[in-house]
């Protein structure tokens, strides 16, 4: 027989740079771009806004129905907040660190005072958080038991004289997440797993090599790998929820 079958969706909270009528809706253009283009077809049955679907070439009147065939989980990538403004140029680049053109329906500008990855992304904890919990609001018993499938942080980190790779920033990063994914637990998300992005430095899709993810360092010409200090510390916490 098959296994559980599901989705993965990139899910992004969209936050207003101002409380203006063209930011407003700035955001919900974004929102619905970021958060319900998929989501709300396969979890509700209808698009995001009426009429859409005639914008596709080759629809089918019945495609909806098979499009909102019930999952048995849904996955859900977090990686950080979109600070949203009225049409204009941006502050912020986008997520593969690309200019953004400045004649879209929203611009994007930096959330000021966070800690940054080194590819650039703020890190907020309490955005994953909101997303969950945010899904709940939305879609309530049609939203199937969730994990979540992609949460990481890029930083530099590499092996030192002694061999160790102190990655600090990206341990506490894994932990601040883990105890967003707790508070949406308790606030009543059916939260079911969470996997982190990623096990090995690796190619990424849009940097290359230049940006490292890892639990666990490669050294690109030897293939060496070396398991950094956060995957110490992230092997410690599975072992010690292991039931005796």
């Amino acid at each position: 027989g098959t296994g559980p079958v599901g989705i993965v969706n990139n899910h992004v909270p969209v936050w207003r740079l101002d409380d203006t009528d063209e930011t407003e809706q700035a955001a919900t253009f974004l929102d619905d771009l970021y958060n319900r283009l998929f989501a709300d077809p396969v979890l509700l049955g209808r698009w995001p806004w009426e009429g859409m679907e005639a914008g596709f070439a080759g629809y089918r009147d019945d495609d909806l129905a098979v499009i909102a065939t019930p999952l048995d989980f849904y996955g859900v990538n977090y990686y950080n907040p979109q600070l949203v403004g009225p049409p204009g140029a941006s502050s912020e680049a986008a997520s593969d660190g690309l200019p953004l053109p400045a004649d879209l329906p929203f611009s994007l500008h930096e959330i000021e005072g966070r800690e940054r990855t080194d590819f650039g992304w703020p890190v907020v904890p309490e955005g994953l958080t909101e997303v969950l919990v945010g899904l709940k609001e939305r879609y309530c018993d049609a939203l199937p038991p969730v994990y979540v499938t992609e949460n990481g942080a890029s930083y530099a980190d590499a092996p030192g004289g002694d061999g160790h790779v102190r990655d600090e920033h990206r341990t506490r990063y894994l932990f601040d997440h883990l105890a967003a994914v707790l508070d949406a637990r308790d606030a009543g998300v059916d939260v079911r797993g969470y996997f982190h992005w990623s096990l090995l430095d690796n190619f990424e899709w849009a940097a290359g090599y230049s940006q490292r993810f890892g639990l666990v360092h490669v050294d690109y010409d030897t293939l060496v790998r070396t398991p950094k200090d956060s995957f110490e510390a992230y092997r410690d916490l599975i072992a010690a929820q292991r039931p005796d």
